[in-house]
């Protein structure tokens, strides 16, 4: 594949290192731990169920809802550079 200046699988590794970044990101928001067994927002107790399913669990579930709606969705790095990307 001709990239130019680039060396050959340089696109490859970009698209390697976006991934793994997300992988990274990902990981690092997941709780570890002990579960907690009332809310740390609104005090409501956590269901025994969800503490035991999800490790480390902080928040109900309609808290952890109200949390993952207001969260930005991450749109990545524009690491290649090319104008279509630019223009979405």
């Amino acid at each position: 594949m001709a990239t130019g200046w680039a060396r050959e699988g340089a696109v490859q590794d970009q698209i390697d290192a976006t991934v793994g970044d997300a992988v990274a990101r990902a990981r690092s928001e997941l709780s570890a731990g002990e579960s907690l067994v009332h809310c740390a927002e609104c005090g409501e107790e956590i269901p025994q169920r969800r503490r035991q399913a999800i490790a480390g669990v902080r928040l109900c579930v309609s808290c952890q809802q109200e949390q993952d709606d207001e969260a930005q969705v991450f749109s990545g790095y524009n690491r290649r550079g090319s104008k279509d990307s630019q223009l979405r």
